[in-house]
């Protein structure tokens, strides 16, 4: 199929974007990488009047260590943050999920923000941003606002972004000192959406884990330092919380022993 007829407007700056998006409102969509985006429109899907493309504009095109995280504009793609130079021991988490995210070829064209703003359940960049407690960055021509992931996802490719609202950055914290982290997931091929991913952060007094896959949005659940048996039935208890349900690539039943399964061996391993 072929998407519905549409203007395609290529814009050279964030303030353009945003001005469109400021005339267009809900007919309009932020096109950057588009592999999530373009599936969408061919099946119609997704049906706007508008596609704004920001691909190409300068000032969303970086990368760059501010205030204790690493800040990654729009029209970064996802193979130009995995090599980020120092991302192995900046932000770990996200080092140890980009190989995850689709393919190579896949990770050359889509962007990171676009990962974020499609708020798919089953993606890994959402969930690591989600497990860091990173924050979202949304511009429109009335300013920016800040919003930390725990408020921006809101359910199944639901966010809190506005109609006339850019998502100019994301926000991975950096990792602090004595901090561990770790990331798995299963799915049905290399490359494909998780059935259940796991992302934690483990440190002195607290264990972070976070469960994709499962929950129609990035579910994070904190504990204190437990091993054994507390652990154990922690996991058991999160693997009924996050409401798994059967479905057709997966059942509840599977992914509940996913999420105790893995869980246990990843935290297992960072608690070393």
């Amino acid at each position: 199929m072929k998407p519905a007829p549409l203007d395609y407007i290529r814009v050279d700056s964030a303030e353009e974007a945003c001005a469109l998006l400021a005339e267009y409102g809900e007919q309009a969509s932020i096109l950057a990488g588009g592999q999530s985006l373009m599936p969408m429109l061919n099946t119609r899907v997704a049906r706007p009047s508008a596609l704004i493309d920001v691909a190409r504009a300068a000032d969303l095109a970086r990368t760059r260590i501010e205030d204790g995280a690493l800040c990654i504009q729009a029209a970064v793609t996802q193979a130009a943050a995995e090599r980020w130079p120092s991302m192995p021991k900046e932000v770990p988490l996200l080092a140890q999920a980009f190989p995850h995210v689709g393919h190579y070829q896949t990770r050359n064209r889509g962007t990171v923000c676009g990962s974020i703003a499609h708020a798919d359940p089953s993606a890994e960049l959402p969930l690591c941003l989600a497990v860091l407690e990173g924050q979202i960055v949304l511009r429109s021509t009335s300013g920016r606002r800040t919003l930390t992931a725990a408020r921006f996802f809101r359910g199944p490719l639901t966010t809190a972004r506005g109609p006339d609202e850019l998502v100019e950055e994301v926000r991975f914290p950096l990792a602090r000192a004595g901090e561990r982290h770790g990331f798995a997931e299963v799915a049905m091929r290399h490359g494909d959406f998780a059935i259940v991913s796991l992302a934690a952060v483990v440190t002195a007094k607290e264990i972070r884990l976070g469960v994709g896959g499962v929950a129609g949005r990035p579910w994070v659940q904190r504990w204190p330092r437990l091993a054994g048996d507390e652990l154990k039935d922690a996991l058991n208890q999160l693997a009924w919380d996050v409401g798994a349900r059967d479905d057709a690539h997966a059942s509840a039943t599977y992914r509940r022993h996913l999420v105790r399964t893995l869980g246990s061996k990843l935290i297992g391993e960072l608690l070393r």
